[in-house]
């Protein structure tokens, strides 16, 4: 097992295997309060003084950049390592904006380059998400950015990153005894890739700890912080109080045979995992401070007989629902409001729609082949949406490399994000036509297609062709029927 005090989750980036989580700056300005920064820099040096070398943070938390910055040019920060988000509301997003967001944390930091950037999208079916990657990867090129990574994003976009030629060091998820969704297709693709995970909500925003043992179960208000108002919507998924309850009993009794706190035994089970660089522990700068604990957790360790019960334990739970970041993207929203309310405003259309004098709704996605072959990807007539045959193409890019289930990914996604520009979703779908280059490849498409429609199941024909684009592995196209009120009011 590794017990060692630093991991080195890419080249030139050697971190502290427990990481700082700075995500609570923002609950503990919440109303309006601000944190005294020159206090919270020292707050932070006294994480750095033992040993916790590595933060986290994101743009959006509130001024945990800014303290950072305090920390790094007054207090020895510039020998941490200083990780980062950029979190970019839903709509339209230029070249310029990309640089501006990465030269604001840039200042905010007080650095000339970021230790690792983290990108998040809220939406696939709004290829914005690939644009910026790709002018993200550009800027590290250019030396402003060290090691480009990704948070909440699912196995098969992952590999559809690396695939189309960017370079990700990292993927930052909900890991936990409650979340094991990233054991499964996201660790086999970090694998594949050379990719490492940095996991939060490992002790569940406090409720993986001794403090919880033997309690009852409280309401889901907003007498809870809203890390607890998170995982408490976790532990109602994975099963509820009482299997809970059964969960941090075998973590109590672990505990105690290694002389270990719950929430350490929590926490190491994931870091001991396969591709886990590091594990995120959150901290209330100035105030409940766990430094002697998460210090600790470096030279801590768990036995193979630890792990299988702690293993038999997590057989009682539910299956939290989904691939990894689905949380942010689908229900159930496991976020501290239930929906995404407080994370951005209104969900904003993929694609422009034209509306035609013809009564007819257009939407074009941008490829050079629809003004030269004269048609739209998709067109609305009354309740009917119908979308072209469409392939792996985003401007002039080619995405998902050569493997086919990532193509048809990408293309699904492009197909929803017309539907979603004409008011529909892929619940509307009620017809698929799928045509192959390879038909060795039908299954890996049809799979795809099973996991991206299940529970929809529209009619579906699949067959062998000849594709235009030596490069275009599946083409797809579809037909959507909107229901009868979002039809009525002419939603678009």
């Amino acid at each position: 097992m590794n017990t060692s005090t630093r991991r080195e989750p890419a080249p030139e980036l050697t971190i502290c295997p427990v990481v700082t989580g700075l995500w609570q700056v923002a609950d503990l300005e919440r109303g309006g309060r601000v944190l005294d920064v020159e206090q919270a820099a020292l707050a932070m040096k006294s994480y750095f003084d033992a040993g916790l070398t590595t933060f986290d943070m994101a743009d959006h938390y509130g001024s945990a950049e800014d303290i950072a910055g305090v920390f790094r040019s007054r207090y020895g920060g510039n020998r941490a390592q200083l990780l980062t988000k950029w979190v970019p509301s839903p709509g339209a997003i230029t070249k310029q904006d990309v640089r501006a967001a990465v030269q604001k944390s840039l200042r905010r930091l007080q650095t000339e380059r970021i230790d690792l950037l983290q990108f998040h999208a809220w939406n696939y079916a709004d290829p914005m998400w690939l644009d910026c990657l790709y002018w993200l990867h550009e800027l590290k090129a250019e030396g402003l950015i060290a090691q480009l990574g990704l948070t909440n994003f699912d196995s098969a976009h992952l590999e559809m990153i690396v695939r189309s030629g960017i370079e990700i060091a990292s993927n930052q998820v909900c890991y936990s005894l409650l979340d094991q969704r990233a054991a499964g297709p996201m660790t086999a693709a970090c694998l594949r890739h050379g990719v490492k995970l940095l996991a939060f909500g490992t002790v569940a925003g406090g409720f993986l700890s001794g403090k919880w043992l033997n309690r009852d179960e409280p309401r889901l208000d907003d007498t809870l912080t809203w890390s607890q108002m998170k995982y408490k919507r976790y532990i109602d998924t994975a099963g509820g109080w009482t299997r809970f309850q059964a969960l941090l009993r075998v973590l109590h009794e672990v505990g105690l045979a290694r002389g270990m706190s719950m929430a350490n035994v929590a926490s190491r089970y994931i870091l001991e995992q396969p591709v886990v660089a590091g594990v995120i522990v959150g901290a209330r700068l100035g105030q409940s401070e766990h430094i002697a604990e998460n210090k600790a957790l470096l030279a801590q360790s768990l036995g193979a007989a630890d792990k299988q019960k702690i293993q038999m334990a997590l057989q009682e739970l539910e299956r939290i629902p989904g691939d990894c970041g689905d949380e942010y993207r689908k229900p159930p929203f496991l976020t501290a409001s239930g929906d995404l309310s407080h994370h951005m405003d209104a969900p904003v259309p993929p694609y422009p729609c034209r509306a035609g004098t013809d009564g007819r709704h257009r939407v074009l996605t941008g490829t050079a082949w629809e003004d030269i072959a004269g048609y739209s990807r998709a067109l609305r007539v009354g309740d009917r949406i119908l979308v072209s045959g469409t392939t792996a193409t985003h401007g002039t890019r080619h995405v998902g490399g050569a493997d086919p289930a990532l193509q048809m990914h990408f293309v699904i996604d492009k197909i929803e994000g017309a539907i979603q520009s004409l008011g529909g979703s892929l619940q509307d779908v009620v017809r698929t036509r799928v045509f192959v280059r390879n038909i060795a490849d039908w299954e890996a498409v049809a799979r795809v297609h099973g996991e991206r429609f299940r529970g929809i199941q529209p009619v579906n024909t699949m067959v062998g062709a000849e594709l235009v684009g030596d490069e275009y592995l599946v083409e797809m196209e579809a037909e959507a029927v909107l229901p009868r009120t979002a039809a009525a009011t002419g939603s678009t």
